[in-house]
């Protein structure tokens, strides 16, 4: 599904399970080696897609550990980003010399928790969502809202090295293109940053790849 929103020169693969051939590389067994179960398994799973990604660019496997709050450290000349959910896992990576920053990300389509949305959007998002919601009932827009907030982190704080609040970025969705316009309300390497979307089978998919 994740290929479908990226562009030729970014290879992904994906799971909508956690396969018994996955596994970790030496080096990656210490960052869950307290992790619950569920916690292993989908760390487990989104670096096997990862390297399956990584041997469709022609790079042999290699660990992929966790620099500044989580962020994957690929190796060099590799750009990419990872996601999971409940029911789905994807990795995206490109050579940078081709593209310099992708974020995705994945997320169960359905309500956000209580209280959520008024924590992560702002109120002209928030207006916004309910005219999307009025004119396109069957998807629900504060999920995609969320996850393309998400992505948009993803693409941030790898060029900055800093966090970036949901309150940060002000976001407008095209639904009969599929795409989505943040713009950033801080000063930084990006004013706007466009990206796309797709909700299908259960997930909401979300990226944003900088050529």
């Amino acid at each position: 599904m994740i290929e479908r929103i990226l562009p030729p020169a970014v290879r992904s693969a994906y799971a909508r399970d956690d396969p018994p051939s996955a596994t970790l590389l030496p080096e990656e067994l210490p960052l869950v080696a307290q992790a619950v179960p569920k916690r292993r398994a989908e760390f487990t799973t989104v670096r096997h897609c990862a390297r399956t990604a990584l041997e469709k660019l022609g790079v042999a496997p290699a660990p992929i550990l966790r620099g500044d709050r989580g962020a994957p450290v690929w190796p060099p000349g590799i750009v990419g980003s990872m996601t999971h959910c409940t029911g789905y896992r994807a990795a995206a990576v490109a050579q940078a010399g081709e593209v310099t920053g992708i974020g995705i990300d994945a997320e169960e389509h359905g309500p956000l928790p209580a209280g959520v949305l008024d924590l992560v959007s702002l109120p002209s998002e928030q207006e916004h969502l309910t005219a999307l919601t009025q004119a396109g009932p069957e998807t629900w827009w504060e999920r995609v809202l969320f996850s393309a907030k998400e992505s948009v982190y993803k693409v941030w704080f790898p060029r900055t090295g800093e966090w970036l609040g949901f309150e940060e970025a002000s976001l407008t969705f095209d639904p009969s293109a599929a795409t989505f316009t943040a713009r950033i309300l801080r000063a930084g390497p990006f004013e706007q940053l466009e990206g796309r979307f797709l909700v299908e089978d259960g997930i909401v998919l979300t990226a944003i790849v900088l050529d």
